[in-house]
């Protein structure tokens, strides 16, 4: 009788700290981008109005996500192919050129039209670099967890993420104390961008230490280029609807995580500091939630709480925000913030690990990758520039709350597809196992 092998505690823990470490560096990156928009709108995107200004640097903020499905396929197969250790130190080395990139560009009064080209380069670099980073991680953590407990052991990935949020805020709130507006707006937005390149050769260190997992070295046969896009296109049905369900999670993060600290500032008119702390305040609420929620789902099963909260969302988003600017201050800001916080959480907690366990084995990586890039593309990435031009058109501060329900639409969708095609599945395992014993029985 074989007896399972037993769970080092301490080797789990490193395995989640070297996956997820390079994962916070590219979201680390993200969100500054966002916190400094309106700054680097000034530096690298002048226009003849703040309003294009701003437009001009968030549709470059969001052209790095077209990228992302590229990256998918491309780095994605590779991992699928070569593993996960390998694949995700290229990962974070692409990542880490990009932040050096947007980190030291000169400004447009200094090299003209060379400077937007050159961030425009860098985010389309850090766009080709998530494209796998993310999937990577998810299912490197999803074949390294203990059996029963996947999805809390997937869900630090989103933890990674949210430490980046807050380390990214805090630097934001105390550049923001110690410096006067016009020096920020000159040269101080760039000290977080240059913190980051200080991190690097220590979260290289950290992930060059990764152990492949066990699963992948079991695997007898590695898909090649050919093999990839050809199962991406038999089960491109799976990819689709997987788009659908990241669409919840990528609109929820991005309006939250980085369009709030500009949505405070522009829109509700609050003070930087203020917004800054808000966005804080929802990388903490995030960081707590999500193991809790990946550890319900892996309680109660995926569906149910991905069902439970995309539903909340969609009719809860938008009364908050109007609830929030009947009376624009920092506490409604708060409250408000928290609650789509909650809602994020809930259904983040159980959607990475869901995506990870419907999609096939042998390109498992690939097509996570492609849809969560597709989904990033379509409506993540865009989400800070959708949100701004969507107040503008329709002159109501309260249609980012719009959005953010029509992305929770998608993800019910999802949610009551990928549901009944397990559940299907389920019976149709549970008719095999009950012809085999009345086989056996015979």
């Amino acid at each position: 009788m074989n007896t399972p092998t037993p769970v080092d505690p301490l080797r789990q823990v490193k395995a989640l700290l070297r996956a997820t470490s390079g994962h916070f560096l590219e979201m680390f990156d993200f969100i500054l981008f966002g916190f400094y928009a309106s700054h680097i709108a000034k530096a690298f995107f002048p226009a003849s109005s703040e309003f294009a200004s701003l437009m001009l640097t968030f549709a470059t903020f969001g052209a790095g996500f077209l990228m992302r499905p590229l990256g998918g396929i491309i780095l994605g197969g590779y991992i699928d192919r070569v593993g996960r250790r390998k694949g995700l130190i290229v990962t974070l080395m692409m990542m880490a050129i990009a932040t050096l990139i947007i980190a030291f560009t000169p400004g447009y009064a200094s090299i003209g039209v060379l400077a937007p080209l050159l961030v425009l380069i860098g985010r389309l670099l850090q766009g080709f670099s998530a494209g796998a980073e993310l999937g990577g991680v998810a299912v490197y953590l999803a074949e390294m967890a203990t059996p029963g407990h996947k999805g809390f052991y997937v869900a630090w990935q989103s933890v990674a993420q949210q430490i980046g949020v807050i380390i990214a805020a805090l630097l934001g709130y105390a550049i923001n104390a110690w410096m006067a507006p016009d020096v920020i707006s000159a040269w101080g937005w760039r000290i977080p961008f240059g913190i980051g390149c200080l991190m690097v050769p220590f979260l290289f260190l950290i992930r060059r230490s990764l152990e492949e997992s066990d699963e992948f070295l079991a695997r007898r046969t590695r898909p090649g280029t050919r093999d990839i896009f050809v199962q991406l296109g038999s089960h491109i049905g799976v990819v689709l609807t997987g788009i659908l369900l990241v669409s919840m999670t990528n609109v929820s993060f991005y309006l939250l995580a980085v369009y709030t600290p500009t949505f405070g500032d522009k829109v509700l008119r609050l003070s930087t500091a203020h917004s800054l702390l808000a966005a804080l305040a929802v990388g903490v609420s995030n960081a707590f939630w999500l193991p809790i929620m990946g550890a319900l789902s892996d309680r109660v099963g995926r569906w149910p709480v991905l069902i439970g909260f995309s539903a909340l969302a969609i009719t809860t988003a938008y009364p908050a925000m109007l609830w929030l600017i009947g009376t624009p201050d920092f506490a409604h800001l708060l409250i408000v913030s928290l609650w789509l916080s909650f809602l994020y959480s809930g259904y983040n907690g159980a959607m990475y690990i869901a995506l990870a366990e419907v999609m096939p084995m042998e390109i498992r990586t690939a097509a996570f990758s492609l849809a969560f890039g597709v989904s990033a593309a379509v409506f993540g990435g865009f989400t800070p520039a959708i949100a701004t031009w969507l107040v503008h058109v329709l002159d109501n501060k309260a249609a980012p709350g719009i959005w953010m329900s029509i992305g929770a639409v998608c993800g019910l969708t999802a949610s009551v597809i990928f549901a009944r095609q397990m559940s299907r599945r389920a019976a149709g395992h549970q008719s095999e196992r009950n012809a085999a014993r009345a086989v056996i029985r015979s």
